[in-house]
């Protein structure tokens, strides 16, 4: 039996054919006038979709898994500090933020005035890639607003929500956006070739150390060491676990700003290296504690994932296992610190932020081998050096000027809830509300 096809409908499909394959190849060709990259479609709706992922990370991915693991009689205010984070970061960042991390530098320390009020940012291709610069602004946006998400993990249970609002406002200000210049604005670190692809120093060493000034200023709380501040909702805080293992992979394989083999390898190394980090710090718990734990293994991918964040684009496979498997060893080892010298990190963002950014941005140093970076396995022992000054100048800087906001903040508001409230729980005596019934 003879299939009947009409003749124009075969010429109709040919030129349909040829008309997605022009599309396809003119979507990817640079412009002509001025050497000006034409805005891909490709890779802008990549960059969209990977900002999408991080604002995931943070709303629900991030306020899960920290209000999982505190008393129920918080688990409202400490959701609210991620929740309200991104709301505060996103209309500081079109306001200021922005311009001060990525205008044209000023002294390689600071972005200039000129994109205040993002003047200027529009959907025309950011210099030099093929993206729109809004699609850039808005992607670094929400970099700056989990950052400041991360930082609660340290002071839930008993901060004002005031001073959490007073302070998320002068952190992204006065801490994030120098440190972002600094890095991948044009600044001093970035012109001393300090490697971090998608955020080991910027996002996560900041935090985990500006935490461990939080934790020393606020002092612990009422009844740490002896009441039962377990977690009260595992499954919470696996789920937000889960969300942030998906949600990273827009955060460092976005940070390619393309979808390509940057991309592609960025993706596989996070993915590798969470899996790594979760299989190390069971063991580690396993062979300490006698018993290998849901929590230890959802922390664990979480160190894996910081781990790698700084040379997700620079390593290969095999090296971003062993980074995995360093990062849940030693930030496993952090939070053990943590409970020796008795300090109150309630979330432990030091031991996993903090230690395991570190940990990531040295071994950068040691295991790059593309995109740009050579470590010192690959012929640079140089860049060991480098990573170690953006590592210490990182730690100094947002420990003294958290430091410093902390004190601003408790002079203008109080920084902390008087006991009877933070015994009755802040979800009652900040916002009035209950969790459950």
């Amino acid at each position: 039996m003879k299939c009947f096809i009409p003749r124009g409908s075969i010429s109709i499909f040919c030129g349909f054919m040829a008309f997605l394959a022009w599309s396809c190849w003119s979507s990817t060709v640079l412009a002509e006038d001025g050497g000006a990259p034409q805005i891909n479609a490709g890779d802008t709706g990549w960059v969209l979709i990977s900002s999408a992922l991080v604002l995931a990370m943070i709303i629900p991915g991030l306020a899960l898994f920290y209000g999982g693991m505190v008393r129920s009689k918080n688990v409202l205010s400490t959701m609210m500090h991620s929740f309200i984070a991104i709301c505060i970061v996103s209309v500081v960042w079109v306001f200021w933020g922005y311009s001060l991390a990525f205008a044209p530098d000023v002294g390689g320390v600071i972005g200039g005035l000129q994109w205040l009020g993002l003047s200027g940012v529009g959907p025309d291709p950011l210099e030099g890639f093929t993206i729109p610069h809004l699609a850039f602004m808005v992607f670094q946006l929400m970099f700056a607003g989990i950052t400041v998400a991360l930082i609660s993990g340290a002071i839930a249970e008993r901060m004002k929500f005031s001073a959490f609002f007073l302070f998320a406002i002068l952190w992204v200000t006065f801490i994030y956006a120098p440190l972002a210049h600094w890095v991948w604005g044009g600044g001093w670190l970035a012109g001393l070739g300090d490697l971090d692809f998608a955020g080991g120093t910027v996002v996560h060493i900041s935090s985990g150390v500006a935490a461990l000034a939080c934790a020393l200023v606020l002092g612990k709380r009422h009844g740490y060491g002896t009441d039962n501040m377990s977690p009260h909702n595992l499954p919470f805080t696996v789920v937000g676990a889960s969300l942030l293992w998906v949600g990273w992979f827009g955060f460092n394989a976005g940070s390619a700003l393309a979808a390509n083999g940057v991309a592609a390898s960025a993706f596989v190394a996070t993915h590798v290296a969470t899996a790594a980090g979760a299989l190390a710090w069971l063991g580690v718990e396993w062979g300490y504690r006698g018993k290998p734990t849901l929590l230890g293994a959802a922390s664990g991918a979480v160190a894996g994932l910081v781990a790698i964040t700084p040379a997700a684009g620079y390593v290969g496979p095999v090296s971003a296992i062993v980074i995995g498997l360093g990062g849940g060893v030693v930030c496993y080892l952090g939070v053990f610190l943590k409970n020796k010298l008795g300090y109150d990190d309630a979330l432990d963002v030091l031991g996993i932020h903090g230690i395991g950014g570190t940990w990531g941005a040295l071994a950068t140093g040691l295991f790059a081998s593309m995109g740009g970076g050579m470590g010192l396995f690959f012929g640079n022992p140089g860049q060991v050096v480098i990573q170690a000054i953006g590592v210490g100048a990182t730690w100094v800087f947002s420990f003294l000027g958290t430091f410093l906001i902390l004190k601003i903040v408790d002079g203008v508001v109080g920084l902390r809830v008087n006991k009877e409230e933070e015994v009755l729980g802040l979800d009652l005596t900040q916002h009035r509300e209950r969790a459950y019934g």
